[in-house]
């Protein structure tokens, strides 16, 4: 549940397909379970209450499915309309994260995530990386473990191309959750921080 006075928390996505948008809502659940004043807001139809949303966030975690080697265009139109806040700095100093999906196992996910982390770094923020050890990567493993696909920069999915949402696996909601709440948790530390130096 989120509480009153916790770290906010915005997500700020866009999904083809609803794919993502299932690991969207895992994140967001996983941030509110943490304590976390949740946003998530849908970058192709962003409003400008949610920009300011976005402003006001101690943390902003970026999804979007991995098309051709990196994130989707309606994302790519997201990143750079976010430029007005690279030159106002409005974004320095927050945490940063991000998750994505596609159909291969692998799929190249990794370049979405390097991107990901790359526009937070231009905007001077602060990248909080998933912090779990691979799943799935020995004989007694198994595609249920949590991070069953082995990424560390963020949230790396999987979801089949000829199913529905309904087919994202339960492993990769798992850590989407697990993301979410460590970034709420990171965020929370980081203001608490803050405060304590501002006494």
């Amino acid at each position: 549940m989120s509480h009153p006075g916790g770290p906010s928390v915005a997500i700020a996505f866009h999904s083809g397909y609803g794919h993502t948008a299932v690991i969207a809502e895992a994140v967001a659940r996983g941030a509110a379970e943490a304590g976390a004043e949740v946003v998530s807001i849908s970058v192709d139809t962003i409003t400008d209450e949610q920009w300011a949303r976005l402003d006001a966030a101690d943390a902003i975690i970026f999804g979007a499915a991995t098309y051709m080697g990196t994130a989707s265009a309606a994302f790519h139109a997201f990143a750079e309309a976010s430029s007005k806040r690279w030159f106002a700095h409005a974004w320095v100093d927050k945490l940063a994260a991000g998750f994505t999906n596609s159909g291969a196992k692998s799929g190249d996910k990794s370049s979405t995530l390097g991107y990901f982390a790359t526009l937070a770094a231009q905007h001077g923020m602060h990248w909080i990386s998933l912090g779990l050890l691979p799943g799935w990567d020995s004989t007694k493993g198994s595609e249920d473990d949590i991070n069953r696909l082995g990424f560390f920069l963020g949230v790396g999915a999987q979801s089949p191309t000829d199913a529905g949402p309904e087919a994202v696996h339960t492993s990769d909601i798992a850590t989407a959750e697990h993301l979410g709440a460590r970034v709420a948790r990171q965020a929370a530390i980081f203001r608490a921080g803050l405060a304590a130096l501002a006494v």
